[in-house]
């Protein structure tokens, strides 16, 4: 079915969305939905656009969202699944490091995936088996093999305080044997970052289907390799730990 579906369709879509990613007014009506948890109108606004615009264009496919209750959506149905803002605390902070991630979901693989930044232009997007691409060119995972000279980038799991003590025992320990540590606090551009060689590897624990869909591509087809903490492969529509890297230093990384 994604054969029937251009990648230029999408980003076209998605650079559209993320003009209103510059409304720093809806940025700061903030509503609170959990612990370091928030939604702003501009998160609503471009789930409203995407949820406008994609059924108007293939109606047949599903739609999952961070911003709505997915409990109505048949797991093994064509979806979409769109986090409209991921980075949305970075977004309130005017951090931009903030992006729209899309991915299609076929038969339990993501076959599409785009995570555009509109405050630096930067569209990146896979098609499965087609490769992975920024802005038009190709892209690839590093090849670093030396743990000791990898960068890698971590998230902490805001939403779940209660593991900061085994997080960041972690943490210290890859301090400790890598290069050193980044913290983005958006998924969808650390994995991103992963898949063009700017990260070697990226972890982080709990994320949801919207995080990391559409990221898990870019990584895989730039050549990287994505997996839950135990080593087991992502399912796109669940809730997951996420361990991405470059192929080459995960052996290396006890988590």
């Amino acid at each position: 079915m994604y054969n029937e579906i251009q990648i230029q369709d999408l980003a076209q879509l998605c650079r559209q969305a993320g003009e209103l990613l510059h409304d720093k007014e809806g940025s700061t009506h903030i509503r609170k939905k959990g612990r370091a948890d928030y939604v702003t109108q501009v998160d609503m606004a471009v789930q409203t656009f995407f949820a406008r615009e994609l059924p108007q264009r293939w109606p047949h496919i599903q739609f999952m969202s961070e911003e709505q209750s997915n409990a109505h959506l048949d797991p093994n149905a064509p979806m979409w699944v769109l986090d409209p803002v991921d980075g949305t605390c970075n977004l309130i902070h005017d951090l931009h490091m903030s992006a729209i991630s899309l991915a299609l979901v076929e038969e339990g693989r993501v076959v599409m995936g785009i995570v555009y930044n509109p405050f630096t232009g930067e569209l990146f997007h896979a098609v499965r088996g087609q490769g992975a691409f920024l802005n038009g060119q190709p892209i690839h995972v590093s090849d670093q093999k030396e743990l000791a000279d990898s960068l890698i980038a971590i998230g902490t799991s805001p939403y779940h305080k209660e593991w900061a003590e085994e997080n960041f025992a972690l943490f210290r320990r890859l301090f400790e044997v890598g290069s050193d540590i980044r913290r983005m606090g958006t998924a969808s551009l650390d994995l991103a970052y992963v898949a063009c060689g700017r990260m070697d590897a990226y972890l982080e624990r709990g994320l949801k289907p919207w995080d990391f869909a559409a990221g898990l591509l870019l990584v895989e087809e730039a050549g990287g390799q994505v997996q839950d903490y135990q080593g087991n492969p992502l399912v796109p529509t669940q809730p997951s730990d996420i361990f991405a890297h470059n192929g080459h230093i995960g052996a290396s990384i006890s988590l």
